[in-house]
């Protein structure tokens, strides 16, 4: 996806793209591949790549949601910032939170914000079910790239969404986990507002984004270790 390919189809998403943002991604993608030759964030280094793989693609999820109606966005596994600082960047209203447990992926995410001056985001290297034990139902919009099995990344994500908020899952082809994962949403007290499918750019790789909607609040009480989420998943019998 070449520069004016990139423009054309954010806008399609009736996004506005303006020179400052324009020029904040190429800086951002001049520092991830330069921090990348010592430090391994992604496999995708190509620009064009980088542009539909990385910064189109995560723009994507305003396919399901407006986001111009959230105020605070928790996006768990944020690597090397796809799509919380993306989204912050296009929606610079947001305040982002950037959660992730490998400490060079949190000293990247650290050091992009500052060489991109980029206010109210907050980075937190943490496992997600320790950080929800302080954090229940605080989030108007929790997101998940490419993370985990949806029954996995639900019973994790959920309890951190306001009741009445939601939580969206961007995923690729998800035949496999849907039952499963549709299972684990019920029981972590949220419902599947909308699941939309397309195929990116160019490539025409199916993606999917499931939108879950918290119905009721998370108790303490309610959360499981990780070592029973991951050896013993919420599965429909």
């Amino acid at each position: 996806m070449n520069k004016d390919e990139f423009i054309s189809n954010v806008k399609k998403l009736n996004i506005e793209v303006t020179t400052e943002i324009l020029d904040l991604l190429d800086k951002y993608y001049y520092e991830l591949i330069e921090y990348n030759k010592h430090t391994n964030l992604t496999a995708i280094t190509n620009e064009e790549d980088v542009y539909l793989k990385h910064f189109y693609d995560s723009l994507t999820i305003v396919k399901i949601i407006d986001l111009k109606t959230i105020d605070n966005l928790l996006d768990i596994g944020s690597g090397a910032g796809f799509p919380g600082i993306v989204l912050k960047i296009f929606y610079p209203h947001l305040k982002v939170t950037l959660l992730d447990s490998n400490n060079k992926k949190t000293t990247f995410l650290s050091y992009i914000t500052k060489k991109l001056n980029l206010e109210n985001v907050t980075i937190i290297h943490d496992r997600v079910e320790k950080y929800a034990l302080n954090n229940l139902n605080f989030f108007d919009l929790v997101v998940a790239r490419a993370v985990t099995s949806l029954n996995i990344l639900s019973e994790l994500a959920l309890p951190l969404v306001k009741e009445n908020k939601f939580f969206i899952a961007m995923k690729g082809d998800i035949n496999t986990e849907i039952i499963d994962g549709e299972y684990s949403i019920q029981v972590m007290k949220g419902t599947i507002d909308n699941i939309l499918e397309f195929y990116l750019f160019k490539e025409n790789n199916k993606r999917t984004l499931i939108k879950v909607k918290k119905v009721a609040k998370t108790f303490i009480n309610e959360l499981r270790p990780f070592e029973k989420i991951s050896k013993k998943p919420l599965q429909k019998k």
